[in-house]
């Protein structure tokens, strides 16, 4: 009994490996009590053995249901609910969550059933239904209140905060956030609330982008951590930590941490894992490790982790746009996405937008950015939104407009100590400056830029911006670039991301080499340059519209007699448009670059779409069927196009 006694008490002082050593010893001669076995659970899962926490819990159970307590083994069921939630056995934790309901039903009600209230709680949010997770939140609190339970009132003070701030209530939701880490930090908190608190507090900030809050609320969790005799949980705070260390530019000690909390939670909660594992992703991914990143986003995948949005940006570094666009589409499509989860993809939609020449997309995007940056208003999502804005800007030939969006995002960035970020601004906005012509200014933000990736180590990104500042740009010098006259061709591959389903990687590869080779091929020889080449397509500029005509032509008749010979060849639309553009050193920008890219957009498999204004400008008649008008989305009139026969 002493033993016992030194047990339970050693339980209350929080020093969970001697609890279990005397609880232990006491069991080999006295049968322990429902509430000595639920000690035992706590103790290993502050200790990281989450197995033997589930093994005592379920001996726990079964006590208080022979004992008559259904309360107790209600409290018990749904510390298992967790338990195997945390292990991610959705089905057992699913059947001892009716378990802990069928005791409960008809009983008087309890703090217990607030604790029922948890699980329907998290239920809502993962299906978006915020309003019914509110009133659930609602619901705990006012139980905590009316049973005078402090940790009832964290609990349900902190989800009434994090409920708040996915619903757009960002000011209320932080002040019960505030409220409910404050309870936390003064000690009155059972450890398991409190550890809840503290992590969901960071992870609600984090998701907001809120990071100097999320950085004190992890903070605070690691000096609690600090003195607290436990394995587990400090795992789960370092991971939290990892983002901020990240944008802050300490990639090796992010790593570092990262990898740590993963040694540390392997067995104990897969779910900080796989987040781990993300966080390592997003480090080698901007160090230019892209194999290394590719890798981390699988594990992280297959532990549970959307691997979005850092792998349609390595997609997107290993000049595969078209997959990328088709990653974050489907994602973007989730019914179930918060205001807050979209937000953190639009950047990458924006980039892998404009990479794959849908300027209508990246606008769509930018435009709900700009929006959720308009109720949310942190420093990061502001920044965001500002350089969607001018990256927008300049892929529609308007860099004096891009300038102020970008001069802003980069104060934003710097604010927060972001250098990654910023260098990233400076880059786009030495774009900027080049297409007003403004040479002195672009090489000022190159050379800025360029300081910051060396120092970080991001190799992609440097080797890009030196071979960006390096290029000489065509009329540097005198003035504003020059506009010329030219036809676009903008060609794509009809559902090609169907035919790699069928066909499979291997073959994909060598057809998508006979397309690339064959269509280079044929403009090539009819004078075209090449501006661009994103997944499967090309944008092309003729200095006539006769060799435009020709080279489209050619292509189509090559692709048809590929089919005839061979029984087989994708089917490929092309676009022509004759206008001016505004000639830089990179190639073609403008309004006009854009109509031609959604002429293209507008053709059918095996078509040859051309504007009035390209076969009014050829020198001979070619033949074509009817006209028909088009309104081009983004353009105010419309324009006449017809299919080539």
């Amino acid at each position: 009994m002493d033993e016992l006694a030194v047990g339970r008490s050693a339980l209350t002082e929080r020093r969970w490996s001697d609890a279990i050593g005397l609880l232990t010893d006491a069991a080999a001669s006295h049968p322990l009590a429902g509430a000595d076995l639920d000690g035992l659970g706590e103790a290993c899962w502050w200790l990281g053995r989450l197995t033997d926490a589930i093994a005592y819990r379920e001996r726990a159970f079964s006590a208080h249901e022979s004992a008559g307590d259904h309360v107790a083994a209600a409290r018990t069921a749904l510390a298992l609910v967790a338990d195997h939630g945390q292990r991610q056995e959705s089905s057992l934790s699913a059947g001892w969550l009716r378990r802990a309901e069928r005791l409960l039903d008809g009983q008087e009600e309890s703090i217990a059933h607030g604790w029922l209230l948890r699980p329907r709680l998290n239920a809502a949010l993962h299906r978006a239904d915020l309003d019914e997770a509110l009133a659930i939140a609602e619901k705990i609190l006012d139980i905590g209140l009316r049973f005078a339970d402090i940790d009832l009132q964290a609990i349900g003070l902190h989800d009434r905060g994090r409920v708040l701030i996915a619903l757009g209530r960002v000011d209320e939701g932080l002040e019960a956030l505030d409220e409910a880490v404050v309870m936390a930090v003064s000690g009155d908190v059972s450890p398991y609330p409190t550890a809840m608190v503290y992590c969901n507090a960071t992870i609600a900030c984090e998701d907001l982008t809120d990071y100097r809050r999320a950085g004190e609320f992890a903070e605070a969790a690691e000096r609690w951590c600090e003195r607290q005799a436990i394995a587990g949980f400090p795992g789960m705070c370092r991971v939290r930590r990892v983002e901020i260390i990240r944008l802050r530019g300490a990639w090796a000690h992010a790593e570092a941490e990262a990898q740590r909390a993963c040694d540390e939670l392997v067995g104990f909660f897969p779910s900080f894992v796989a987040e781990g594992l993300y966080q390592i992703g997003e480090i080698r991914r901007r160090m230019g490790d892209l194999a290394g990143a590719d890798a981390a986003f699988a594990e992280a995948h297959r532990l549970g982790r959307d691997p979005l949005p850092g792998l349609a940006m390595v997609r997107l570094a290993q000049g595969r746009g078209d997959a990328a666009g088709t990653l974050l589409a489907r994602a973007l499509a989730d019914p179930v996405l918060t205001p807050l989860a979209r937000a953190r993809l639009l950047p990458a939609e924006v980039t892998a937008a404009i990479a794959i020449r849908d300027v209508g997309r990246a606008e769509a995007a930018a435009a709900i950015l700009e929006s959720v940056a308009g109720v949310f208003q942190t420093n990061l999502m502001r920044a965001e939104a500002g350089v969607a804005r001018g990256l927008v800007a300049l892929a529609t030939g308007e860099p004096e407009a891009a300038i102020p969006a970008l001069r802003g995002a980069i104060r934003e960035w710097q604010a927060m100590d972001a250098p990654y970020e910023a260098a990233l601004a400076q880059t786009a906005l030495g774009e900027a400056y080049l297409g007003a012509g403004d040479q002195d200014s672009a090489a000022l933000e190159f050379a800025a830029a360029s300081s910051t990736f060396e120092s970080l180590g991001a190799t992609i990104d440097l080797a890009r911006v030196r071979e960006r500042s390096a290029t000489p740009r065509e009329g540097a010098g005198r003035g504003r670039p020059r506009r010329s006259m030219r036809t676009f061709m903008f060609t794509d591959l009809v559902g090609s991301t169907g035919l790699i389903d069928v066909v499979g990687d291997d073959v994909w590869a060598t057809l998508r080499s006979w397309h690339d080779a064959t269509v280079r091929g044929l403009f090539r020889a009819r004078h075209g340059h090449e501006i661009d080449h994103a997944g499967d397509g090309f944008f092309v500029a003729f200095e006539t519209a006769d060799d435009a005509l020709d080279g489209a032509l050619s292509i189509r008749r090559a692709f048809a007699e590929h089919r005839r010979d061979h029984g087989f060849a994708p089917s490929i639309r092309i676009g022509l448009h004759t206008t001016e553009a505004l000639h830089t050193a990179s190639g073609f920008e403008g309004g006009g670059v854009h109509a031609a890219a959604r002429i293209g957009a507008l053709a059918a498999g095996d078509e040859i779409l051309a504007s009035r204004a390209t076969l009014d400008a050829a020198t001979r008649p070619v033949p074509h069927g009817a006209w028909r008008t088009e309104r081009l989305r983004g353009f105010r009139l419309p324009i006449d196009v017809a299919v080539l026969d």
